[in-house]
């Protein structure tokens, strides 16, 4: 019963978190190996997934590839609307503001999950649903560091952020009718192969593969390549659509905010980047949504 807490769900959506928060490792170091856009990594990303997901549900269920033909606008709205839109959205946000203010319009996403889920789902929302989500968009506000100092922000920027947290929520919303009908195996390979056909047609291909084929005297860039694709996609988004069978769509929704919390001690340990006491506040008021929410 997705009313109940389910501890395996619970735990399932904050690892997918987690390793959606490691995703500044990759693209730093992928960017350093061959030069890659955001977009060019945002396409090795799903294609990587669109295969490794594609394997598994022939390993699991080979069956599972069968899909109603009614459900085709389904699939292409989690691999184009969802996955790809707001992908797409994300990284163009970061190249017209700051990386704070593109972070914290993309984690407007359970502001819209809340409210697509109240619409269609008809789930309540109650004082600790609104109290949690309250907690962890400050907590977003204060770990992007966002009044910390003087930002460019235009309209369209705003817009195009809005947008990629609105695409970012539409998953758990879409995923949740997918849920009900296919398996999660299923619902993942088809999302991701769509989404991975879509990356190819909006990245610069014929730059991409001259990039792939100047650096192969670098045979540890195709390691990371695959590596990228499972730790900040496989893994995160296989989590995440098995903890929706058991978590609200609001629920996970707000669960999955720990990702910029992974990111911000990533960035103590790894690159020795430490936090204000704002972004410490930010992790705080996070780890607070998450234990009122599992009340």
């Amino acid at each position: 019963m997705k009313n109940r807490i389910d501890t395996k769900g619970t735990l399932l959506i904050i690892l997918a978190g987690v390793f959606w928060g490691s995703m500044g490792i990759f693209v730093r170091e992928l960017t350093a190996l061959a030069g890659f856009t955001s977009i060019q990594i945002v396409c090795l990303r799903l294609v990587t997934a669109a295969v490794f997901f594609s394997i598994i549900l022939w390993k699991k269920d080979p069956s599972g590839f069968r899909i109603s033909g009614r459900d085709i606008p389904l699939f292409l709205g989690l691999g184009l609307c969802s996955i790809l839109f707001f992908s797409t959205c994300y990284f163009t946000a970061i190249r017209m503001m700051t990386l704070s203010i593109a972070a914290i319009l993309l984690y407007t996403s359970p502001v819209w999950v809340m409210l697509m889920s109240a619409l269609l789902f008809h789930e309540k929302l109650t004082k600790h649903k609104l109290l949690a989500l309250l907690l962890s968009f400050l907590g977003c506000v204060f770990v992007s560091g966002i009044g910390s100092g003087n930002h460019a922000v235009t309209s369209l920027g705003v817009l195009i952020g809005l947008c990629s947290g609105f695409g970012y929520g539409l998953y758990s919303i879409l995923g949740t009718i997918a849920l009900r009908k296919y398996s999660s195996y299923t619902v993942t390979a088809y999302t991701f192969v769509i989404a991975a056909a879509g990356s190819l047609l909006v990245c610069s291909l014929p730059d991409l593969w001259h990039k792939i084929t100047v650096c192969q005297s670098k045979p540890y860039l195709g390691f990371f390549i695959i590596l990228t694709g499972l730790v900040t996609a496989v893994i995160p988004f296989l989590c995440y659509t098995l903890g929706l069978e058991r978590v609200e769509a609001g629920r996970a929704a707000i669960l999955a905010t720990v990702e910029p919390m992974v990111a911000t001690l990533i960035g103590i340990m790894v690159f020795h980047e430490y936090p204000t006491p704002l972004s410490a506040l930010g992790i705080v008021c996070i780890l607070a949504a998450i234990v009122i929410l599992n009340r």
